[in-house]
């Protein structure tokens, strides 16, 4: 019998050797690398502007999160410029960084020791609406061969496979928002097959006109034309999100290996788990099921955690979906909850491995990141949503992060120091 998402996740733990992350690499719209990341995130400094990849003044929605800075040319070769979209160079830079950021030349390693799996919620689309204007314009011959995978969900996994020879058990997870949790829990799987190490989590980037269609078609994207009040999650004034591109990378490998090897730690990655929401009528939502899932599986209980990183949807249906969770966990106010997604906007498989990165990095320099802009919590939010600046002055051992997915994806990933 074919089991649930449920049961595959829940059962993610059983045998399994400690998945430790020792690289991070990160492009974000309010920084290019890690460090200029986080310490952005840090001053609350946000990337959400005014499109620039394109004229937004014909549509509704003219706001998004782009990523500053990079220059395409600086990160990949040229002779991957004419087959790649802009989420593939982005994956390639966040993946050469969180290698050097762990240590490792992938050169080194055995020839199936190493994998790749990411999530995709869009794929290359700006490369696909390109050659759909070449064949509606110029005809068929017109068309790139490249088309055949550029545009593909797992274009990312493939190109980042060739290009450092990572020939292990490798895929990509579909899930939207919840994917790069997701596809963290499916390379801690591998780990406990056998790998010795799996590049993860997920980018995303679909800010061209189609994409945009797309965006708009869901109906929960701000129109508002100020940064700072146009993504407003758990607050009053909630209307919807604004879209952003980017996302992280991670190295996950064995904790042995790493050790082996004198690896610099970032984390733990102590538990996983997923739900899916049932159909309309036949149950509430499922997030905090998946929370508990991921702590059953780390060993731990809601007495644990330290601070929640949230999903953060921005509407006000969701967000309150999302703050009963939290309470039914945690109680009213009883864990510190951060959204500094707000800075970026909603990356769709980019978002929660960003989350991660961040989760990360709060454990690394016991440092809370604010969720900006928020500045009238609803009342039906009762959460102790960390504003305005970092907090510090709390020991944080334990993080839990939180991602859902349109179509009913809930996703959740307890991570530890050290």
């Amino acid at each position: 019998m074919t089991p649930t998402r449920d049961e595959t996740t829940a059962a993610a733990g059983a045998g399994e050797r400690t998945a430790v992350v020792t690289g991070l690499g990160v492009a974000a719209p309010n920084g290019l690398g890690t460090e200029a990341w986080w310490a952005a995130t840090l001053r609350g400094e946000s990337g959400i502007r005014p499109l620039t990849r394109f004229d937004a003044g014909p549509y509704p929605a003219r706001l998004a999160g782009e990523v500053p800075g990079f220059v395409d040319e600086d990160h990949v070769p040229s002779r991957l410029l004419p087959q790649t979209d802009r989420v593939t160079r982005l994956s390639l830079a966040a993946t050469a960084e969180a290698f050097t950021d762990a240590g490792i030349d992938p050169a080194d390693l055995p020839e199936y020791a190493a994998g790749v799996v990411t999530a995709s919620s869009a794929g290359g689309f700006e490369f696909g609406q390109r050659e759909l204007e070449a064949l509606w314009s110029k005809g068929g011959n017109h068309v790139s061969a490249y088309q055949a995978f550029a545009w593909f969900y797992a274009v990312n996994s493939g190109q980042i496979s060739i290009k450092h020879g990572l020939r292990g058990a490798s895929g990509v997870l579909v899930s939207e928002q919840a994917g790069g949790l997701d596809a963290v829990a499916h390379a801690r799987r591998h780990l406990s097959r056998g790998a010795r190490l799996v590049v993860t989590g997920g980018l995303e980037s679909a800010v061209c006109p189609w994409g945009w269609a797309a965006h708009l078609a869901t109906g929960e994207l701000s129109t508002r034309e100020d940064p700072a009040r146009a993504y407003l999650p758990f607050d009053e004034d909630a209307d919807g999100h604004v879209v952003g591109e980017g996302g992280a990378l991670l190295v996950l490998e064995d904790a042995e290996s790493a050790r082996a090897r004198g690896a610099r730690v970032h984390g733990t990655v102590a538990g996983c788990a997923a739900t899916f929401d049932p159909a309309p009528g036949r149950g509430g939502p499922r997030l905090a099921d998946a929370a508990r899932l991921a702590l059953a599986d780390a060993g731990l209980t809601t007495a644990d955690v330290d601070v929640v990183f949230a999903d953060a949807a921005g509407r006000r249906d969701a967000d309150r979906a999302e703050a009963e969770a939290l309470t039914d966990l945690f109680g009213p106010y009883g864990v510190p909850v951060t959204a500094p997604k707000t800075m970026t906007g909603r990356l769709s498989a980019g978002g929660a491995s960003l989350d991660l990165a961040a989760a990360l990095l709060a454990l690394r320099d016991q440092v809370v990141p604010p969720t900006t802009n928020v500045t009238r919590l609803a009342a039906d939010c009762p959460l102790d949503l960390v504003t305005g600046a970092p907090r510090t002055g709390t020991a944080l051992r334990t993080a839990l992060v939180l991602a859902r997915g349109r179509g009913g994806f809930n996703a959740a990933t307890v991570v530890t120091a050290g």
